[in-house]
């Protein structure tokens, strides 16, 4: 799933930056030279019935106007739907000849050479846009075309020059014209298609998002791929399908929009976003409605369309202004998603409203292509929102995971303890109240040893027994760790004492204390209690220091949380990861000697204290103890 993602992101960018340069140089295609037809004449036709005979016939007529290129489309007479163009070939010395026709406006094109009829293009819809390629004989050459054009809108007529040169050339830029859009267009989809089979490896949280946004490049794509004349003049068998798929690819791309909308920011305030969405869903079905039934009913599709125009401009101008809105909102809110989609979606406004401005200015004689690229940045942006979730949802699958760890930990070490203790209140009396009994047998006997190695030995038995009986008084004290009398403990003066207790001992071992402890620290405990777990935890730490060793305790109180913060940090041997995450355990220890109970039990006091300890450390470095406690003033 992250590899599909990681795919789709990567491919759609990489799509803005590569296909100017995959695309671009085919313009520049010129195997043989090409002559360019600059000049044109035209004239309107009031009269349909009017054969190529009739044209040619009055070729002198007056009505004829000379139109170079550059010139831009003329005025369309009212109640005329028919106009003539007309130019003359040059010279045809090639081996192939063939002309190139781009831009030439109308629904209905027939071309004449020496009165027959060379191409004839009758659409049952309304797109206007004409890319002709045609081949010449030889004996054509200085010849006369006439083009008989008709457009039942106000434009109509020829845009740019004719091409002259050999078939091979010209069918490379003929194919070049709308490869750009092919292109993109199939990219897109591709891409659309391949996230929608990747659904099937998603988590369910991301399904909505995902294949919302899935049919957002899905519309985009088709948009662009059935906007370009390609199928129209390539595949005309085609360009009936190509027209309506633009139709029902706009009527896609809202609801699509406000589904991924709202699958990223939620219903939004007062539920606006899921109520136009919901909106948004029933306009798309009417205008999916109005469509098919205009598709089959000639005599009723021009209401349909007129209908289909006023739910759809709804749609689109309401639906973007609630955007904005929305987008605006969360931006102020400080909401990343907002500004990558906001960023997104305000180049492609940008590019989008600037170029239709600009259309309008040039009196609609001007192609739309600008906002290709403005929409990818809407897609990219779209991209990124999601990959960033997804991201995101792992990384957050990835520390719950830890958390569930560290709780399964807690939850092991807790359990131990719990039996430790049960263990240590069924037999710690018991076990005691015999070994006293012993050890005073044990010093009477010593007292009536008769050889030094005798009294060696008692010395021996005795000391061991005073060990038992420390352990088994470090499992008294675990097995009932409450504090039966609590005072408020002054941390200065109880930090103090521990140092003057140990302050011998780190001497011993070549090492010193260093004391760093803010006046007024203050928290509620046994004093007892809290000197024997500080004391075990320091004693740790002298025991593991080396040459010029230093223990550093430093106290603080952290006034945003109100806690007490005690830290213990020495430059001794360390631990590794793996003696970390044991301390605490009963019977681990490093020391040759020990039992691991000492450390148990100070964890034990610490969280009768409502305290909480952490020990970070790195082997040859030294370790450090945090212990907190809520501070009582």
């Amino acid at each position: 799933m992250n590899a599909l993602c990681r795919f789709a992101i990567v491919f759609v960018l990489s799509l803005v930056i590569v296909l100017p340069f995959l695309v671009a140089p085919t313009h520049a295609l010129t195997d043989a030279p090409v002559t360019k037809i600059t000049e044109w004449e035209m004239m309107w036709e009031a009269d349909p019935e009017r054969t190529i005979e009739d044209i040619s016939a009055d070729a002198e007529s007056n009505k004829w106007k000379l139109y170079s290129e550059g010139d831009g489309l003329p005025p369309k007479p009212a109640q005329v739907d028919y106009a003539w163009l007309r130019f003359q070939l040059p010279e045809l010395d090639l081996a192939r000849p063939a002309i190139l026709i781009s831009k030439l406006i109308g629904k209905e094109v027939v071309i004449y050479i020496d009165n027959r009829v060379v191409y004839e293009s009758n659409r049952i819809y309304p797109y206007y846009k004409n890319e002709i390629l045609l081949q010449l004989d030889a004996d054509e050459a200085n010849k006369t075309v006439y083009i008989l054009l008709f457009s039942d809108v106000k434009l109509a007529g020829l845009e740019e020059g004719i091409q002259v040169g050999e078939s091979q050339t010209l069918s490379k830029q003929f194919l070049s014209l709308e490869m750009f859009d092919v292109i993109l267009g199939a990219a897109l989809i591709f891409v659309a298609f391949a996230m929608l089979f990747s659904i099937i490896f998603l988590n369910k949280s991301f399904l909505a998002s995902w294949a919302s946004l899935s049919v957002v490049i899905f519309s985009i794509g088709v948009m662009i791929i059935t906007y370009s004349s390609f199928f129209h003049t390539v595949y005309s068998e085609f360009g009936f399908i190509a027209y309506h798929s633009f139709d029902f690819a706009t009527i896609l791309l809202m609801p699509a929009i406000f589904f991924f909308f709202e699958s990223i920011f939620g219903r939004g305030p007062y539920g606006l976003i899921t109520l136009f969405r919901k909106i948004q869903m029933g306009l798309a079905s009417f205008n999916a409605f109005i469509l098919v039934i205009g598709i089959y009913s000639n005599s009723t599709a021009i209401y349909f369309q007129i209908a289909s125009i006023i739910t759809f401009g709804f749609s689109v101008i309401i639906g973007n202004l609630l955007l904005f809105i929305f987008l605006i909102r969360y931006c102020l809110q400080k909401n990343k998603e907002a500004i990558i989609l906001t960023t997104g979606f305000g180049l492609f406004a940008l590019v989008g409203v600037s170029e239709m401005i600009w259309y309008f200015i040039r009196g609609m004689n001007y192609e739309l292509f600008l906002w290709k690229w403005g929409i990818l940045s809407f897609i990219a942006s779209l991209i990124i929102i999601l990959a960033r979730r997804i991201l995101q949802n792992y990384e957050q699958v990835v520390e719950y995971s830890k958390q569930l760890e560290v709780i399964n930990n807690e939850l092991q070490r807790s359990e131990k303890m719990e039996i430790i203790s049960q263990l240590a209140a069924s037999i710690a009396h018991e076990v005691r109240n015999p070994l006293q009994v012993t050890r005073g047998f044990l010093q009477l006997l010593r007292t009536k040893a008769t050889s030094v190695k005798d009294e060696s030995f008692m010395m021996l038995a005795i000391d061991e027994l005073d060990r038992a009986s420390e352990i088994i008084t470090d499992f008294l004290t675990f097995a009932k760790p409450q504090l039966e009398q609590t005072t408020l403990l002054n941390i200065a003066e109880e930090l103090q004492q521990i140092v003057g207790i140990l302050h011998p001992l780190a001497t011993m071992q070549g090492g010193v204390i260093e004391v760093d402890i803010a006046g007024n620290l203050y928290v509620h405990g046994n004093s007892t209690k809290f000197k024997q777990a500080l004391i075990n935890i320091i004693k740790n730490s002298i025991e593991a220091l080396e040459q010029d060793g230093v223990i550093s305790i430093r106290a603080y109180r952290d006034n945003d949380s109100n806690q007490v913060f005690i830290c213990i940090k020495d430059n001794g041997e360390g631990m590794s990861e793996a003696d970390l995450q044991r301390l605490g355990e009963p019977y681990y220890s490093k020391k040759s000697k020990g039992t691991g109970l000492g450390l148990m039990v100070t964890f034990r006091i610490i969280e009768v204290m409502e305290g909480e300890i952490e020990f970070f450390s790195h082997k040859g470095v030294g370790t450090e103890a945090i212990i907190q406690f809520p501070s009582a003033k």
